[in-house]
């Protein structure tokens, strides 16, 4: 098989039309011995290199890519969709560009169709189109029409997958479906448009609706978000999982749709984080306390007995005081933590628990020894929160690799000063 389709491009392509013919084989001689030869992921994606890594590719990108393209809006047989979309995933994981073509050309519903339509078809397809999906949504803006085109039933669809497999997140099937970029692409639609586009106002957010709606069958995609975000080190998904929470924790129709002991967990998870940020993660730290307090707000939180009461204002203590070594481990305190921070100690449960007799608060005045701004008590806004973004792949380091960081380099700072003390010596005899 890898030599026989190696043959396909051996010979040189001057014109479109010879490269359209060498591209027909390929697909062509591919999907007629699938069954046979191409049995897994693995044998798939050698295949699809063959082409990827060819001469004729590397001489015609622009063009071959957009003639792939295009093959996906046309093709319908499972067979040759498989090797369309791996040669578009794998290539787009590489170039961007070929993500971006995909958008421009208007890809992005015929996935869903496929996707939903084709849902009885192989499975190592439907997974490679989601992975298609996911990979080519998370890296830009999603056209408004297109969004506009997605029904309720597909939402639902994709909640379904999740219930339908294992409650193990690392399962490859959901692993791409469960991160819903979705609901980002409907938070920027809405909240952060691009240069001259209006906000839509009139775009439903069909996750949250869902969710409203339907939540009660679909509890596995909430335990699993709550799980991924205690496993995932990438900002920009924890950043995606976090305005989704965000979304519900501001939602009434969807303040109690996680189950009480995931909640918890969840406070454990964002102590934790919260706890383990570096200093130079302040952007990441002020989204997990814009989600922290209608967490502690709006859900079943608020009844006793008040989970880890004393933990969150010794956090809160924590985040906010100025000078000593909580100062050094945190780095310097802005105004923004502040501000976010005077807003979670005012949630009834832990301000009935800080105020003095005189009404003020106690963790400010005793704990903190600082005064916070009066502007705590500004309504949150969706803005803040959706305008945080991360380019994908970047990691979130932990405070004890900072630390570790700082502390190597001191090592290194302090043997280049011995080295000059003893050069210097050496030359003064």
């Amino acid at each position: 098989m890898s030599s026989n389709s190696g043959m396909v491009f051996s010979t040189q392509c001057q014109t479109h039309g010879h490269i359209d013919d060498a591209l027909r084989s390929y697909l062509s001689f591919t999907t007629n011995y699938k069954g046979e030869y191409l049995k897994n992921d693995y044998d798939i994606a050698r295949c699809c290199f063959k082409l990827l890594e060819s001469t004729l590719f590397s001489s015609h990108q622009d063009y071959v890519r957009r003639q792939i393209v295009f093959s996906l809006l046309e093709e319908d047989s499972p067979d040759t969709l498989h090797l369309i979309v791996a040669l578009l995933l794998f290539d787009g994981r590489e170039h961007e560009a070929t993500f971006e073509l995909m958008n421009a050309e208007g890809i992005f519903p015929r996935l869903v169709e496929i996707i939903y339509e084709g849902k009885d078809d192989d499975a190592g397809l439907h997974r490679m189109l989601l992975e298609l999906l996911y990979e080519m949504s998370r890296i830009q803006r999603l056209r408004i029409q297109d969004l506009i085109l997605i029904e309720d039933d597909f939402i639902r669809y994709l909640f379904g997958i999740i219930e339908g497999l294992s409650d193990d997140s690392n399962d490859p099937y959901h692993y791409p479906t469960i991160r819903l970029i979705l609901n980002e692409q409907y938070m920027v639609s809405t909240h952060d448009p691009g240069p001259d586009q209006p906000p839509a106002a009139n775009l439903t957010n069909k996750v949250i609706k869902t969710l409203s709606t339907h939540g009660f069958a679909f509890k596995t995609f909430g335990e699993n978000i709550i799980l991924l975000l205690n496993r995932e080190s990438e900002t920009s998904l924890q950043l995606l999982i976090l305005k989704l929470l965000y979304l519900l924790f501001t939602t009434p129709s969807t303040y109690e749709y996680f189950y009480t002991n995931d909640l918890r967990v969840l406070v454990d998870v964002m102590i934790r984080n919260l706890l383990d940020l570096p200093s130079s993660a302040s952007a990441l730290r002020h989204t997990y306390l814009r989600v922290l307090y209608p967490l502690l707000a709006h859900t079943q939180l608020k009844n006793p007995p008040h989970y880890k009461r004393d933990e969150l204002l010794r956090l809160m203590a924590m985040m906010t005081v100025t000078g000593g070594a909580m100062e050094v481990h945190f780095g310097a305190v802005d105004e923004t933590t502040k501000r976010l921070v005077g807003r979670c100690i005012r949630v009834p449960w832990l301000k009935e628990h800080t105020e003095g007799a005189d009404g003020e608060s106690a963790v400010a005045k005793k704990l903190l020894g600082v005064e916070m701004p009066g502007g705590m008590a500004s309504s949150l806004s969706v803005v803040e929160v959706t305008t945080q973004k991360e380019r994908p792949g970047v990691l979130t380091g932990s405070r004890e690799t900072e630390e570790e960081e700082v502390l190597g380099k001191a090592r290194e700072l302090e043997h280049e000063v011995a080295q000059i003390t003893t050069n210097d010596g050496i030359g003064n005899h």
